[in-house]
């Protein structure tokens, strides 16, 4: 027997249906309360596995201090260094492989590290202090930086060499750019929009703090 368009049971599945497709809202959660996040919400560095952590506010207070705790705030503050001085030869003793890379001091291994971003994910390379102690006296503002969640993140692709002081989840997230928008052995032209789309954004981020 044929049923009506208004038969309960059809309605019923339909709206079934409908709810079954309709995409579900993902919600953001702190990771040590699960309390719901808001769009902007903070980060903090879980110092042992270099891990981004995000938190919500009133947990990121329990983290704020300078006691060597499981995590750290990382500052949310994008500074342009217009008056930053490094030359070629300078970049080049650094023997960083590309030219995209950030430097942040590591607590644990008490030294600066170097990493740079690659479609494996972030690679370190190895740093000949000489010559990094001789950019630092050149650039003081280096002493400023807050050890592990600050680092100088440098853009020396094209002819004007940028370069900024960045919290450390902004430098993972352009290693995350790379890893996952490579294609190739040049990359793609996505990937490369992709790259110049984030450095205009730091750009933005800055809201004219430039040092």
């Amino acid at each position: 027997m044929a049923t009506s368009g208004n038969d309960p049971r059809q309605n019923a599945v339909a709206s079934l249906q409908r709810f079954v497709r309709r995409p579900q809202t993902r919600v953001e959660v702190c990771e040590l309360c699960a309390t719901a996040l808001r769009a902007g919400h903070q980060h903090l560095l879980e110092l042992d596995k270099r891990r981004v952590t995000c938190a919500c506010d009133a947990c990121v207070i329990l983290f704020n201090g300078n006691a060597r705790q499981r995590y750290k705030r990382i500052p949310r503050d994008v500074i342009r260094l217009n008056e930053f001085a490094m030359d070629d030869q300078e970049w080049e003793s650094l023997l960083i492989p590309i030219n995209l890379a950030y430097f942040v001091q590591n607590s644990d291994a008490g030294r600066v590290t170097a990493q740079y971003p690659s479609p494996g994910g972030a690679m370190e390379s190895s740093l000949d202090l000489e010559y990094w102690n001789a950019i630092v006296e050149r650039n003081p503002v280096l002493k400023e930086f807050e050890a592990d969640v600050e680092a100088l993140l440098v853009n020396r692709i094209g002819d004007s060499p940028r370069y900024y002081r960045a919290p450390i989840d902004q430098c993972f997230r352009l290693v995350g750019i790379i890893r996952t928008r490579w294609h190739g052995l040049s990359g793609g032209s996505e990937v490369w929009k992709e790259i110049d789309s984030y450095f205009r954004q730091l750009d933005q981020l800055s809201g004219g703090k430039i040092a």
